[in-house]
């Protein structure tokens, strides 16, 4: 049988190919923008069919609408990193969230410990050697793919064709819905002033010849802003946008001078425009791998001069991150930070900077914290942390005591707050 025709014996309707799926079982929803939306509005219309089943996913940037509660005796939500299309189920407690590092969460679908019964992912058509690209999303789909029992793919006209370790056979497609949408859309960072301060104060810590890790939205965005006076800037990230394409049209981001997959960016998965989407098809530049491999410390560490750049929703005075919850109530989830920010560390030359706003909510409450909230989850430990920037300026921690620390990052808090911080660093005898 040739290529196009197994594609062809596997090609099933929607309705057709959920019927494999059991009460009590537990299925992998494609992530990212790379999530299957036909199949998941098939689920959740035959909802009434199913009791129990666990979805288990990453953030995804489409659907969700199984997650809504009168669907709850039928779909459970199991939580790799929290969305907000997922965060009401998870903080009502009708979905569970699961703290794990990105890097892991490969071995978690493959060892036995999350084991899958079925896969529900998205790719692009296959080429004449019967190989479609799993396109935007490779980081957790393509270990969950090769780990489920059965595994169901939309083959989405759209779905550009993206390099590396990306792909699969036809003949590990137990079924295929052919599907032609476009894919979701993020919207660009908005380049306030405090945005654009504090990505122009992490530019200063950006040297020539660097390879970077950032994410997207307005800070990730602000940075790249004012990277245009760089020279031979590399990207090694978990994800990455739109943002580095001016970049690279520039001369600025060549990759040239990475020690780890020189001349490539390597990321795990991408969301952006239509204008990203077009760029990375079929683009020699561009390689997507599993997380188990993008984010693995020592592989990040491999890369000369690597600088990782994250957030924080606060950072207490000694220098503990909280990124995943918002005190007792879960919010995002651990993702890469802890990968990156450790790999940064080991790479010679390399920088770990974590970049937030000094406050939240109309500078009614400081970022810049004396004590994290109560029940907090600390996601990257103090230990861990090398420089935290907000629009004030830099703060150094590595090598720095207690009391150093504190009055490093009580100068880089809101004005209006530094008084409080103050009072509360006296209190502690640290001077």
């Amino acid at each position: 049988m040739d290529n196009l025709q197994l594609y062809r014996s596997k090609v099933v309707s929607a309705e057709t190919a959920i019927q494999v799926i059991c009460s009590n079982s537990r299925i992998y929803l494609g992530g990212g923008a790379g999530v299957p939306q036909v199949l998941q509005r098939e689920l959740v219309a035959h909802a009434n069919e199913f009791r129990n089943v666990e979805v288990l996913s990453v953030l995804t940037f489409a659907g969700g609408e199984y997650l809504a509660p009168e669907y709850a005796r039928s779909f459970h939500h199991r939580a790799l990193f929290i969305g907000e299309n997922a965060r009401a189920a998870v903080q009502s407690g009708r979905a569970d969230y699961v703290p794990v590092f990105l890097s892991e969460i490969p071995r978690l679908l493959c060892d036995g410990t999350l084991p899958l019964d079925v896969a529900l992912v998205q790719v692009s058509p296959p080429d004449e050697h019967g190989f479609c690209s799993f396109g935007v999303e490779v980081g957790v789909t393509k270990p969950a793919a090769e780990c489920a029992k059965f595994v169901i793919a939309e083959v989405n006209a759209q779905m550009p064709r993206v390099w590396g370790d990306s792909f699969i056979h036809l003949n590990k497609l137990n079924a295929i819905v052919e599907t032609d949408y476009a894919l979701p859309n993020a919207p660009q960072g908005d380049l306030n002033g405090v945005s654009n301060r504090i990505g122009a104060l992490v530019a200063e810590l950006i040297p020539d010849g660097a390879t970077l890790q950032l994410g997207i939205g307005s800070i990730p965005d602000a940075v790249l802003h004012n990277l245009e006076h760089k020279r031979d800037l590399g990207i090694h990230s978990e994800l990455f946008s739109d943002g580095v394409i001016d970049l690279i049209e520039r001369g600025v981001i060549t990759n040239d001078r990475k020690t780890f997959h020189p001349g490539k960016i390597v990321s795990g998965f991408l969301f952006g425009s239509a204008r990203l989407y077009k760029f990375v098809h079929d683009n020699a530049m561009v390689e997507l791998h599993p997380s188990d491999y993008v984010n693995d410390p020592f592989n990040i560490a491999k890369n000369y001069r690597m600088t990782a750049i994250n957030s924080a929703l606060e950072v207490d005075l000694t220098g503990q991150v909280c990124a995943d919850s918002i005190g007792t109530r879960p919010y995002s989830g651990i993702g890469g930070q802890v990968d990156f920010v450790r790999g940064a560390a080991r790479s010679p030359g390399g920088k770990a900077i974590i970049a937030l706003p000094s406050t939240a909510k109309g500078e009614k409450q400081s970022r810049i914290v004396a004590q994290l909230k109560a029940g907090a989850g600390v996601v990257t430990s103090r230990g861990d942390v090398q420089y935290v920037v907000t629009e004030y300026g830099i703060a150094s921690l590595r090598g720095k005591s207690l009391s150093e620390r504190a009055r490093a990052l009580i100068d880089i808090a809101h004005p209006k707050f530094r008084d409080d911080l103050e009072c509360y660093a006296r209190a502690q005898s640290w001077w």
